[in-house]
């Protein structure tokens, strides 16, 4: 497994926001909901959309909780 995974699933788990980068765009401070796997794709689901976590980069979990 992936050590963003790992740090995705102890944010969802604790509660952090997030923030990413996504086909360009930024997504800064967002909820991650739930993490899945779907025919070999991990699909990250935040309050905002979902998202395939391949495509995620620069991906850094923040100290702020919600």
């Amino acid at each position: 497994m992936n050590i963003e995974l790992r740090f995705l699933q102890k944010a969802i788990e604790d509660k952090n926001y997030i923030s990413f980068m996504y086909k360009n765009k930024s997504f800064k401070k967002e909820k991650a909901l739930k993490l899945e796997k779907k025919e070999e794709r991990n699909i990250l689901t935040t309050e905002k959309g979902t998202f395939y976590f391949e495509k995620v980069k620069k991906f850094q979990v923040l100290k702020e909780r919600f």
